[in-house]
């Protein structure tokens, strides 16, 4: 059940403890936010990216598919957040994904990666993009820093230009790029085989 501000709160009976039958004993109630709230579409995200820039606030933007979340995602991500206050993640559309990463792809659901990258602490919204690249979301938006991989250099970001054009910067963010999702599923599928 929710409250008027998106809270959940769980209470239930948890199981009665060896030597205690016929006692109930009930669990402490939990309070979270629930993650699908910072999922907002670029209508929604525009007056909010616009509010924070004329408070003062630096809007941060990263992106990408997050198919099968990994610590280099994590790591991006926190230090994408470190480069601002408001982080805004764009995740890749089930369509782009499937073309960018190939067959079998992506392994869940455009919502269900949203969920999961909202539900980061260092995240304050994410937005579903059906493009190919961002370049569109980022005239939109118009972040004070557009954040890429460890893959990517300053010079070879593709939206480079775009991100220039309205006086944004590039940034790169996140560790080494020695981690990948592809990697994950073979090693899952090469332990799964024995």
């Amino acid at each position: 059940m929710s409250d008027e501000k998106g809270r959940f709160r769980f209470s239930g009976p948890l199981q009665p403890a060896e030597g205690h039958a016929g006692q109930r004993v009930v669990s402490p109630s939990c309070v979270f936010l629930d993650p699908r709230r910072k999922i907002q579409d670029v209508a929604g995200l525009r007056p909010r990216v616009a509010a924070a820039q004329a408070a003062g606030l630096t809007v941060v933007f990263g992106n990408g598919c997050f198919d099968l979340i990994h610590v280099g995602h994590v790591r991006y991500l926190q230090s994408a957040k470190a480069l601002g206050d408001i982080l805004v993640v764009g995740i890749n559309d089930d369509a782009s994904v499937g073309v960018l990463k190939g067959e079998g792809r992506p392994l869940q659901t455009q919502q269900e990666r949203a969920e999961v990258i909202a539900s980061m602490e260092c995240v304050d919204y994410v937005v579903i993009f059906d493009a190919p690249t961002v370049a569109g979301l980022l005239l939109a938006l118009k972040p004070d820093i557009h954040a890429k991989g460890t893959d990517y250099t300053i010079d070879n970001v593709p939206e480079r230009e775009v991100v220039r054009a309205f006086g944004g910067r590039v940034a790169i963010a996140g560790d080494d790029k020695t981690h990948s999702s592809r990697d994950l599923v073979s090693a899952i599928l090469l332990k799964m085989s024995r």
